[in-house]
């Protein structure tokens, strides 16, 4: 796989069948080895270890419903209370990082309003605050630690 913008750290491969599948700590299971999840997992190892991200309120692969159709966001931030706090859409590498890409994440919005979006490909990070009193946003120069939020 392809070398990120992310730290690396030991990440948990096996093989089987010919196909190989990597430890996702938030679904605590084996998953298919793509290039996005390849991204999600650096994604993720970088905002527990790196951020200080608690592990026990982000999950994976949420399901939503937007207009009538179930959607899937990539990774989801959640505050004490249970309610989300941040969502991180995760692109392969070669994906380039496109205004659709963002709104995609932003119809996601529309369901968790929350306050931050990420966008990575793993090579260039996007993130956004949100300010819903004069309903903008703005682009962060860093990923912010999570004592900052």
């Amino acid at each position: 796989m392809q070398t990120l913008q992310l730290p690396s750290f030991d990440i948990r491969l096996k093989e089987t069948g010919g196909k190989t599948f990597v430890f996702d700590p938030l679904r605590k299971k084996y998953v298919a080895l793509t290039p996005e999840e390849w991204v999600r997992q650096h994604f993720v190892n970088f905002l527990i270890a790196h951020k200080g991200y608690p592990q026990g309120l982000m999950a994976n692969e949420v399901m939503i419903r937007l207009n009538h159709t179930t959607k899937r966001c990539d990774t989801v931030l959640y505050r004490k209370d249970l309610t989300a706090q941040m969502i991180v859409e995760y692109k392969a590498p070669h994906i380039k990082i496109t205004q659709e890409v963002f709104n995609q994440i932003t119809r996601y919005n529309q369901v968790l309003r929350v306050d931050y979006l990420i966008v990575t490909n793993g090579l260039r990070h996007y993130c956004c605050k949100m300010d819903y009193t004069t309903m903008s946003y703005s682009f962060l120069k860093n990923i912010p630690e999570f004592k900052e939020l």
